[in-house]
C-alpha cells in the first residue's frame, strides 16, 4: 500500500483535533462557568470564554455543603444501581433464550420487542403512572425503578441477543460433552464470553436511571426527599433567577459517577473474545 502524503496526514490530524476540541469545549465551558463568581454563565471578556480568568470554588461548596446533594446522589445511585441490576439479570436470560432456543412465539416476540423499541418511552408515561398508582408505587423510588427497568429491558435484550448470536455454539456443545447442562453452559461458557455486551448493557441501564428527567419528574412529583439529581437540579431554578454557576458545578459533579463506571467497565469493552476459542 502507498503511504499517504505528509500533506494529507496533516489535514487528517487537523480535522481530528478540531473534532476533539468541538466535543470537549462544552465540558470546558461548564467548568469555566462553575469557577466563575457571581453565578454568571458567560463573560464578555473573550479570554474568559476559553481560559479561567476568575476562579472561585464557591459554587462547588454550595452544592456539596449547603444543598442536600448527598441525599440527591444517594437517591440517584439507588435507583440507577437497581435499574442496572434488574436490566442485566433479566435481559441476559431472555436474550440467551431468544438466541439459543426455538420455541413457539419466538419470532413474534422479537418483532414485538422491536416494535416497542420504535416508540419513545414518554408516550407510555400516563399508562405507567396509572399502573403504578394501582400498585401503590406512585411517588415511590421502587415504582421509578420498575418503570426504568421495563423501558430499557427491550433494548438490553436485543443488544445481548445479537452478541449471543456471535458466540459459536460449538463452545457450548463442547461443554455439554464434558457434562454441562444448558444452565451450566450458560453460566460457565456464554456469560464469561459475553462480558463486553454485559458491560455495555450495564452502562446503558445505569445511564437510563441516572440521567432521565421527564419520567422521574412525573412519577416522583411532590416527593422532595426522594428527588433524583436531574429533578433536584431543575428545581433549583426560579422564575427570576437561574444559578448558572451552581448548575454548572452540579452538572460536573453528576458526571463523575458515570465516568468512573465507564473507566471500570472499559476493560470489558473489547471485542474478539471468542477468537481462537474453537480449534479446528
Amino acid at each position: 500500500m502507498r503511504r499517504p502524503s505528509t500533506l494529507s496526514l496533516i489535514f487528517s490530524y487537523a480535522i481530528l483535533v478540531l473534532g476533539v476540541l468541538f466535543s470537549l469545549y462544552p465540558i470546558w465551558f461548564a467548568f469555566l462557568a462553575a469557577l466563575r463568581p457571581g453565578g454568571r454563565l458567560f463573560t464578555l471578556n473573550l479570554a474568559g470564554m476559553f481560559f479561567p480568568t476568575e476562579i472561585t470554588w464557591e459554587n462547588f461548596r454550595i452544592m456539596l455543603f449547603e444543598k442536600p446533594f448527598p441525599i440527591w446522589i444517594k437517591n440517584s445511585l439507588f435507583i440507577a444501581g437497581l435499574t442496572t441490576i434488574a436490566c442485566v439479570s433479566l435481559s441476559t436470560s431472555g436474550a440467551f433464550a431468544f438466541s439459543r432456543f426455538r420455541f413457539v412465539g419466538r419470532e413474534a416476540g422479537l418483532i414485538l420487542f422491536l416494535a416497542v423499541q420504535a416508540f419513545p418511552g414518554v408516550l407510555a408515561l400516563v399508562p405507567i403512572a396509572l399502573i403504578l398508582t394501582r400498585l401503590g408505587l406512585y411517588g415511590s423510588p421502587w415504582g421509578l425503578i420498575l418503570a426504568y427497568s421495563t423501558g430499557t429491558l427491550v433494548f438490553c435484550t436485543w443488544n445481548l441477543k445479537g452478541y449471543f448470536d456471535t458466540i459459536p455454539i460449538d463452545l457450548e456443545e463442547a461443554g455439554m460433552i464434558d457434562g454441562c447442562g444448558p444452565i451450566q453452559s450458560f453460566i460457565r461458557i456464554a456469560l464469561p464470553l459475553a462480558r463486553p455486551a454485559l458491560a455495555t448493557t450495564a452502562l446503558f441501564g445505569f445511564m437510563a436511571g441516572w440521567n432521565e428527567y421527564v419520567m422521574a419528574s412525573v412519577l416522583l412529583a411532590g416527593q422532595e426527599p426522594r428527588y433524583t439529581l436531574p429533578i433536584a437540579l431543575a428545581q433549583m431554578a426560579s422564575d427570576l433567577n437561574v444559578p448558572w454557576g451552581q448548575y454548572a458545578a452540579g452538572a460536573l459533579l453528576v458526571s463523575i459517577p458515570v465516568v468512573l463506571l465507564f473507566l471500570w467497565l472499559q476493560k470489558y469493552l473489547e471485542s474478539g473474545l471468542t477468537m481462537g476459542g474453537v480449534k479446528g
